[in-house]
């Protein structure tokens, strides 16, 4: 993806080493506003982010596994003029402040009308990630809070697990695959026993509801 509808990328060129044991994916890829952080429409201040209930419990999980974490976000707020690329910059910078270092963050600073690749439900943003990453889109896995999410990794050939917010319709919720009640328990579904989420106190709920 070159030119003005690319995605704005963050983080190390560097290719990371993939995920370890067999059927652990070679990346985490997390929507962030009502995934990682609560949504603030068109959020441009650092001192407004707050992470969501177990965020940082679950980031670290699979950090601890050794595998690769990514951000996957819409910014439409930069084509209606409402965000600078400074801002989108600073509010990144203050969710690594509190949720650690990800290892990439594509970033879709386009509008519903422009006919880009990147912005979700389109895959560009999950095969931009990967691709940085230097890892295979089918064993990556996208975690968020609406149904745009899952289609965007379901079109990159990744799997999908939906963290269902008030926002969250009911059919998006019917339609997933797989369905968590928070993050800890998303990151359970695809890491499996023995991770720092797995954990009998974390209440979670796997397949469709």
């Amino acid at each position: 993806m070159t030119g003005v509808l690319a995605p704005w990328l963050f983080g190390s060129p560097t290719p990371v080493a993939g995920g370890v044991g067999t059927g652990v994916p070679e990346a985490v890829l997390f929507d962030r506003d009502g995934t990682l952080v609560a949504d603030v429409p068109y959020n441009g201040d650092p001192g407004r982010v707050e992470p969501m209930p177990s965020a940082r419990e679950a980031v670290a999980a699979v950090r601890e596994r050794g595998v690769p974490v990514g951000v996957v976000s819409n910014q439409p707020g930069v084509a209606r003029g409402l965000l600078t690329y400074r801002q989108v910059d600073a509010v990144r910078r203050r969710v690594e402040d509190l949720l650690g270092p990800f290892d990439i963050w594509a970033v879709c600073p386009h509008g519903p009308d422009d006919g880009c690749p990147c912005r979700k439900p389109a895959p560009g943003l999950v095969l931009a990630a990967c691709d940085r990453l230097g890892v295979r889109a089918r064993r990556a896995v996208v975690i968020g809070d609406i149904g745009a999410d899952l289609a965007a990794a379901r079109g990159a050939g990744a799997r999908g697990v939906l963290v269902p917010t008030p926002v969250t319709r009911r059919a998006e919720i019917a339609a997933a695959d797989r369905v968590a009640d928070d993050l800890l328990g998303a990151v359970r579904l695809v890491l499996g026993p023995g991770t720092g989420a797995d954990r009998p106190d974390v209440a979670t709920a796997g397949g469709r509801r």
